[in-house]
């Protein structure tokens, strides 16, 4: 059971682990590999959708067409020709927390697309900002170019409420602002909000779901899109009925009615959580008003 009471050290103590103390390579390797879960768009994968280990995040995973643009997940491994080795950290930096990519070196001035959340990593605390760069520093450089984005329309990306707040350590001993940070930071609203128009209404229609996702490049024949759930607390059309569990279930890829669950949502990665963690995503969600 996921416990939204969860002994409050414990609690803090699984989000402070970097938020609260200095960078490291490891609090930046949780946070990648678990709730930014970066390899879902920039890790590869072989003919059966599976991830390529060998070529973590060296970019090509997925492929994104729409009517604004057309980009491919980029080379985020150190490789100083096709990927971020001659980044510097505050260029790495700023391509998370504001789309921007450094005036040299491969796809020099090449802005990130909008599919790049930096409008919610733009929450991410400092330390946890560092971490991750640190983290990818320690990543085993791959040799993958790959092809440059093409853009139809300026780059736009629509601002996050809670990433334009902002957090503060000191917001982190309550775990409901605790999972809101973790939600943020994990784009999940991105996905799980009304969409319109090419765009997520985060205002109007936070958590309400709909967006629809075409089967991976690569699926069987006749393989139906997924459709992004309801994830507000309405207790019909949301998961405002659903316990603790099965809410952290249907994280982890399996439905209330025990199927399994289609991506691109990244249960994989999200696997990886920690207990007290997913406890707090659970508190957050309790919170987002209902839609129908």
């Amino acid at each position: 059971m996921f416990r939204i009471g969860f002994v409050c050290g414990l609690a803090m103590m699984a989000m402070s682990d970097g938020a609260m103390a200095g960078p490291s390579a490891e609090r930046g390797s949780y946070l990648v590999n678990t709730i930014m879960a970066c390899g879902n768009c920039h890790t590869p994968r072989d003919a059966d959708g599976r991830a390529m280990t060998d070529k973590t995040l060296s970019g090509g995973g997925l492929t994104f067409a729409t009517p604004a643009f057309v980009a491919t997940a980029p080379n985020i491994t150190p490789d100083v020709e096709t990927g971020i080795g001659s980044w510097s950290d505050a260029e790495i930096k700023r391509a998370l927390i504001e789309g921007i990519r450094p005036d040299h070196g491969h796809n020099a001035g090449v802005p990130l697309a909008a599919i790049m959340p930096a409008n919610f990593y733009k929450a991410l605390l400092p330390n946890d900002l560092a971490a991750v760069v640190a983290y990818l520093r320690t990543v085993r450089p791959v040799r993958n170019e790959v092809a440059v984005p093409v853009y139809k329309t300026p780059v736009h990306r629509d601002p996050y409420p809670d990433a334009e707040a902002g957090f503060s350590k000191a917001v982190f001993a309550d775990p409901v602002r605790r999972g809101a940070y973790l939600v943020t930071i994990g784009h999940c609203m991105e996905c799980h909000s009304a969409w319109s128009k090419g765009v997520s209404d985060f205002r109007t229609g936070l958590g309400k779901g709909g967006r629809v996702f075409p089967p991976r490049e690569g699926s069987p024949e006749g393989t139906p899109p997924s459709t992004a759930a309801n994830i507000t607390s309405d207790p019909a059309a949301g998961i405002g009925a659903w316990t603790d569990q099965e809410v952290g279930r249907a994280i982890h890829g399996v439905g209330r009615d025990g199927r399994t669950l289609k991506p691109p949502m990244a249960y994989a990665y999200y696997a990886g959580l920690k207990e007290a963690d997913l406890a707090d995503i659970i508190a957050y969600l309790r919170t987002v008003p209902p839609l129908q």
